[in-house]
Parts: structure tokens; sequence; C-alpha cells
């Protein structure tokens, strides 16, 4: 019904089976070396693909926050065969019980993905952030490391906030996951002083029997081990646009417009209904977006509300033109952080890359037809997937 791409082209197959299965010497030329660092992943239960890992630890009064990405963009060169099918896929695309990948297993599931104690390729961002939560400094660096752990979101949140402390993780990266907790925090506190809108919404999940029968529906509970990594992601992106911005390096930004005129207009009226009012007037900033869900929170109303208010913004899209980010209330973003599965992120390495050589770096189509071609995948994949679920929910 949606047209995905799903089976790989023989061309695509034969380039997956020559990725090498694992790191050579020669390819450790250039790179810092940081397998002395226990870096973790913390990613669900279920994940296969370990895109990004994380390390923190203090620096002074503040923090140093690393986050590394797999390094893609080594194995899949522009313009070649894996290069053009990830183009045209655009992204992964999850249902409850498969994935169509963007990339190749050889690659998504092995050699790009972080698995514990295996050397891997990264493009690290190491950023300096100061008690307040502001990102002081920071580098991008083409790097060597391998992850001590593979973590669960449930483990980190037992290890950090349970009761019990039943969660059989490493004593000896414990203090690590606390400064990783601390670095969460200031972070959070910024995103909150920035006005940043949260939506607190529940999305469910299914589970399945041998057969393959659905045994039962429930929700996903977010913990703050979901947010911990949420906001390391959302500093290493916004450090991804900065630096593109700062060398005048043309890419793909993340940008999410403010609402229009007459979608304020409606939102309003329906507001009214509820006794309740949108400050800001004609132009509304995420900010009192916030503070209207904040009021909003614990009504029996409040899913409702929220959709209301989600509706009245425009989508989020993939744009050469930075205008900013409403939503996270930021000036500059971009998507960094999933190179396995998103190809707007395989773009923001690649000229991360070329600016750390002195180059720079232009995809042969035009920025502007990139955007577009991203932004129509990532809304396929979204519709496929709401398709898919409502039926089997039916």
């Amino acid at each position: 019904k949606h047209d995905l791409p799903h089976i790989w082209p023989s061309a695509v197959e034969a380039a997956a089976s020559k990725v090498p299965n694992k790191v050579g010497r020669a390819e450790l030329k250039g790179r810092e070396d940081l397998r002395s660092l226990p870096f973790v992943t913390i990613d669900g239960e279920t994940a296969k693909d370990f895109d990004d890992a994380v390390y923190c630890e203090k620096q002074g009064k503040g923090f140093r926050l690393m986050v590394a990405i797999a390094d893609v963009s080594h194995y899949v060169k522009d313009g070649d065969a894996l290069d053009r099918e990830a183009r045209l896929r655009g992204n992964s695309v999850y249902f409850p019980r498969r994935v169509i990948p963007m990339l190749p297993e050889a690659l998504s599931n092995e050699m790009c993905s972080l698995k514990p104690e295996v050397d891997r390729l990264a493009l690290v961002c190491d950023m300096s952030i100061s008690q307040a939560g502001e990102i002081k400094r920071y580098r991008f660096m083409e790097a060597v490391f391998h992850s001590n752990a593979r973590l669960t979101y449930t483990k980190v949140a037992d290890a950090l906030y349970g009761p019990h402390q039943d969660h059989s993780i490493d004593k000896r990266l414990l203090p690590h996951l606390m400064m990783l907790d601390n670095v969460f925090r200031v972070l959070l506190a910024a995103r909150n002083k920035r006005g940043a809108i949260d939506f607190d919404s529940t999305e469910t999940a299914m589970e399945f029997d041998a057969e393959g029968k659905i045994t039962r529906i429930v929700p996903v509970v977010r913990n703050d081990a979901h947010r911990l990594i949420e906001e390391c992601m959302l500093a290493a992106n916004v450090c991804a646009a900065d630096f593109l911005i700062e060398h005048s390096q043309a890419t793909l930004f993340r940008v999410h417009d403010g609402p229009s005129e007459d979608r304020l207009e409606s939102l309003r009226a329906m507001l009214k209904d509820f006794g309740l009012q949108l400050a800001g007037g004609a132009e509304p900033q995420p900010g009192d977006y916030a503070q209207l869900l904040g009021k909003i929170k614990g009504r029996p109303d409040a899913p409702l509300l929220q959709t209301v208010l989600l509706r009245s913004m425009k989508q989020a899209i993939y744009s050469p033109d930075n205008i900013g980010h409403f939503g996270l209330a930021y000036d500059a973003y971009a998507h960094f952080t999933s190179p396995i599965r998103r190809y707007p992120d395989l773009l923001t390495h690649r000229a991360i890359k070329a600016v750390l050589k002195g180059e720079s770096y232009d995809p042969k189509e035009p920025w502007p037809q990139l955007g577009e071609s991203c932004s129509m995948t990532e809304r396929r994949a979204d519709e496929a997937t709401r398709d898919v679920a409502a039926w089997l929910k039916c």
C-alpha cells in the first residue's frame, strides 16, 4: 500500500557481503583511541542496532559528556550501491514484529552496531557542559572505541532510581552511570528554562505468542533512563548543527515552524470551551505551550487537550534552510545520532567529516531535493506503521 522498498537489489547484497567483520589495523590511522573509556549503550530490550554510546565524567564544576555514534559513512560511500538504496529508503521502518532496515544487517546489526567488548569506529561529539546545563565547548572527532556493556532502559532505571537496585550491572560502571544522571539533570533543567515543549504521550507495545498472535497490548512506560539518553542525543544534535553553521557547510537541518494563524485561531476557540487559554498573543513561544501543558497535567481530559495542542503545530521536516526548531526551542538543530536508521544523519556525518578534513561536502543532489525526499520517506514510514498498528489493534 505504501510502496516501501523492502527487497535488497543484488548490487546491495553484493556490497553487504564485502563488509568486513572486524575493525582492521589500517582503519585506525588518524583516529583518536578512546578504548580505555567505559562507554556504554542504553537501549530498549528488543533493540538489535545500537548506534549510540555515552560516557560522562566530572570536569571542574561541570561535566564532560561524550556521545559516540557509529561511523556509518566509513562503510557507506557517497553514490555507491549501499548509499543509493539508503537514500531511496530514507529511514528504517519499525513494525511490531519486523523491521525494514535502511542498511543491510551486515552493517545495521554488525559493523555499525556498537556491541559490547568489540572495537568499533565512531564519530564522537565531546562536550563540556556547565552546572547550568550550557554547552560551553565541544569538538567532533573520528575515533575507535568499544562499548563496555549493552544496558537497557529498565536496568539503568533500576540501578539509578529503583528501590531494589536489582539490575545486574557491573558495579564498576555505576559511578559513570551516576555521572550521566547528573549531567541529564542539568540538561533537563536547561530544557525547562528554555521552555521546550514536552508532550507526555503513552505509546503502546504489542506482545505476541509463538504463533504470532497478539497476547496483549501494553503501555510503554518512559522512565528517566529514556530521558537521560534523549537529553544526551539532543545535546549532540545541537552541537552538530552549530558546528556546520560555524563552518558554512550546507546540511539538512531538522526544522519545526511555529503554528500558523488559522490553526492558532481554532486552537484558542477550542481551549475557550474548556476555560483555558494559550498565552503569547499572535506569536506564542514554545514556553507558552509548555506552561499550558503543565496546567492541564493530571486532568482527565489531558490526553485530548494534548492532542489538540500538538495538532495546532506544524510537522517537523528536513530542510537546508535553518528556521530553528519551535518544539525544542532551539535556534538550530540537526539529526546526527542515528545514521544506521536515518539518511539525514548520514549526510550530517559526511558534512562534519568533510569540515574536519578542511574540505566541503557536496552530496551531488541539491540539498532542497534531499530535504523533501527525507521528509517524504519519514512521513511514509509513519503512515505505514500507524496503519499496521491500527490493523493489529482491530
